[in-house]
Order: C-alpha cells, then sequence, then structure tokens
C-alpha cells in the first residue's frame, strides 16, 4: 500500500472528481458529515473553512494506492477500516472528511477530500505531508501483511510492460493512425478537422465525447479492434481542447508574421537611403559650408567700402569745417572714428 497528501484550494472540482460517474466503485466513509453528494458535501465544508480567511489552500487531497496481490484480501469493509485508520493517524480526527474507492484503473485505489480547517478552526500543518502519508501507508500495510511502497512500484512497472500486450499493441497501432492523419491535416481548419476525424472512423477508430452528469464534456475516448483508450493514452495532442487546437489556420499566419515584422523596419531604414528627400543630405550640408565664408566675405566687403567712403568724406571736410560755439574738434572726431573702424576690420578678419 502507498500513501501520498497535498493540499488544495480546488475542493469542488476535487469532490465532484472523485464522485464522477464511471471512476466511483463504493462510498467507504463520511466524518462529521450529513451530506452524501458532492455539492451538498462542500457547502457544509466551506461552512466551517470560511472561519479561517487567510488559508489558501483549504482541503486535504489524499490517495492511498492498494497493490493489485491485496486486493483479494480487502473486501469494502475492510478498506472502510483502512479509511478511518489511515485519517485517524494522519491526524483528521477533528475534521471533516469523505472517502471512495475508485475502479477506473487497473488497480483499486482510495481518495480521501478532507476539509483543512478543523471544527475548532485550527489549520492542518501540511509540513512534509506526503513523508507522513507515505510513513502511515507503509505502517498499515506492516501490521495488516500488505505489500509496502517500493513492492507496489515495483510490480506497477513489471504489470504495465507485461500484463496485457495485445491492449498495449492496439494502443500502438491507434496512436500510428492518429499521428499520421495529424500531421496530415493539422492547420487546415474545419474542413481538415472534418477529414482527420472522416478517415479516423474508416480506419475502424471511433472517439466518443466523455460527459459528466450535468451534460458538460470533460474529456474523448478513442475505441478501436475492442479496446478503449483514453486521449491521454494516445497523445497529449488529442484531448477534448487541444485536438481542435491543432487545426487552427491561424497557426500558419503566426509563423509568418516574425518574417514580416523583421522585413518592415529594413523597409523603413533604407528609404531615406534612395533620396526621398529634395535636396540630398551630403549636398545641402556642403552648400551651407560653402555659402557661410562667401556671405561673410560679401557683408565685410560693403561694410568697408560705406566705413572707407564716410572716412574719406570726413578727411575732406575736416579742414573745412571751422570749430563750433561748444568747442568740438571735428578733425579729431573723425580720425578716432578711423582708428575704431580699422580695428573693427581686424576682428572680423580674425573670427573668418
Amino acid at each position: 500500500m502507498i500513501g501520498k497528501c497535498k493540499a488544495i484550494a480546488h475542493g469542488s472540482t476535487a469532490l465532484d472528481y472523485i464522485f464522477r460517474e464511471g471512476k466511483l466503485g463504493s462510498r467507504l466513509a463520511f466524518h462529521n458529515l450529513c451530506s452524501r453528494e458532492p455539492k451538498t458535501i462542500y457547502e457544509e465544508m466551506k461552512v466551517v473553512s470560511d472561519y479561517n480567511s487567510r488559508c489558501r489552500n483549504k482541503f486535504l487531497r489524499i490517495e492511498i494506492g492498494i497493490a493489485p496481490q491485496d486486493e483479494r484480501k480487502l473486501p469494502v469493509s475492510e478498506l472502510m477500516r483502512i479509511a478511518h485508520l489511515f485519517a485517524k493517524r494522519i491526524g483528521l480526527d477533528n475534521h471533516q472528511w469523505v472517502a471512495v474507492t475508485h475502479k477506473d484503473t487497473d488497480n483499486r485505489h482510495i481518495h480521501i477530500i478532507a476539509n483543512r480547517i478543523s471544527l475548532y478552526g485550527e489549520v492542518y500543518d501540511t509540513t512534509f505531508v506526503s513523508n507522513r502519508a507515505a510513513r502511515v501507508a507503509e505502517e498499515i500495510s506492516r501490521e495488516k501483511g500488505l505489500t509496502i511502497a517500493k513492492e507496489v512500484k515495483a510490480d506497477k512497472k513489471y504489470q504495465k510492460e507485461k500484463s496485457n500486450p495485445t491492449r498495449e499493441q492496439t494502443k500502438k497501432e491507434v496512436q500510428q493512425i492518429c499521428y499520421a492523419l495529424l500531421d496530415k491535416y493539422r492547420g487546415t481548419g474545419v474542413t481538415g478537422h472534418s477529414m482527420f476525424l472522416y478517415e479516423l472512423n474508416k480506419n475502424g477508430i471511433i472517439i466518443e465525447r466523455m460527459k459528466n452528469k450535468q451534460g458538460n464534456v470533460y474529456g474523448l475516448k478513442f475505441s478501436y479492434a475492442g479496446q478503449s483508450f483514453k486521449a491521454s493514452e494516445i497523445g497529449r495532442e488529442f484531448g477534448y481542447r487541444s485536438l481542435q487546437k491543432n487545426f487552427e489556420e491561424t497557426n500558419k499566419e503566426e509563423q509568418k508574421k516574425p518574417h514580416q515584422t523583421i522585413q518592415e523596419p529594413i523597409e523603413k531604414k533604407e528609404q531615406p537611403d534612395k533620396g526621398y528627400q529634395l535636396v540630398p543630405p551630403s549636398r545641402s550640408s556642403i552648400s551651407r559650408d560653402n555659402d557661410t565664408p562667401r556671405v561673410q566675405d560679401s557683408i565685410g566687403a560693403v561694410a568697408d567700402t560705406i566705413v572707407s567712403a564716410a572716412d574719406e568724406l570726413m578727411e575732406g571736410l575736416g579742414d573745412l569745417i571751422t570749430p563750433s560755439a561748444q568747442g568740438d574738434d571735428y578733425a579729431e572726431t573723425a580720425w578716432q572714428r578711423k582708428l575704431r573702424n580699422q580695428a573693427n576690420r581686424k576682428k572680423r578678419g580674425r573670427r573668418m
């Protein structure tokens, strides 16, 4: 016997799973509970768990595996005792929990869903809880003379390889047909999806949709040559939702998008280089550099001409003009102006 335990947040989903039609074997125990259906059990547990608002994972999911050679020794009444003994030793006396058996696999196993919040508002400590569950399962196995965990693992490995060679061979044939047709019609849209289903049926493979009590589809089942397989046994591409995605046409467009995004910036960079400007950048920069000294020379020449003409005029009139009543010496003023103009011309020459 082997035990596993994990804290979870989706208590409602876990309860729906263990009570699912087609999986449920026997109802073993309802501890500190009045309800018997998954929906009402969850509501009853939620009343207690709502008293603690800080805890996130408010439920425990426990699985107890039974070795194939021990199944004949364990009737339903003994499985009930094991469920109660396991819950007591792992510390769930003051908690709400429900235990059932499943029959959907080759080996019988027990599922326990427990409320992590006790009836007194205490949170169950999940430190190394998986190791504790394994240790408790091993202790019970030794007391009752059952197979311990290591032997279960060894037997499971041997059983998967040798138990039913016909089923394994049939599964390989289904996988070959399904993958060949999937590669043929992948990314071809609704038409390809229809052709995929048509050719599967033509090859003798029937796909059935698995529904729960509410009528909602939760998976697919592949039937071939008298054998049935879950979609997960055939391959991860053949799940209820993942199978449809393989035929979406957007896959091809998405593969082309990276190439377009790479080309667009290259074209934008090339446009300025091909001369979409009226004046090429090289010529415009040269003309500005060359024109600047020419303009400065012409302005300087005109200024020098005007200043020199004014100086000559003042020099010619300097001796003819008589001093005014204020005693201004116009000749001296003209001479000083001439000196300032010469100094300004020298400064302009240095800047150029």
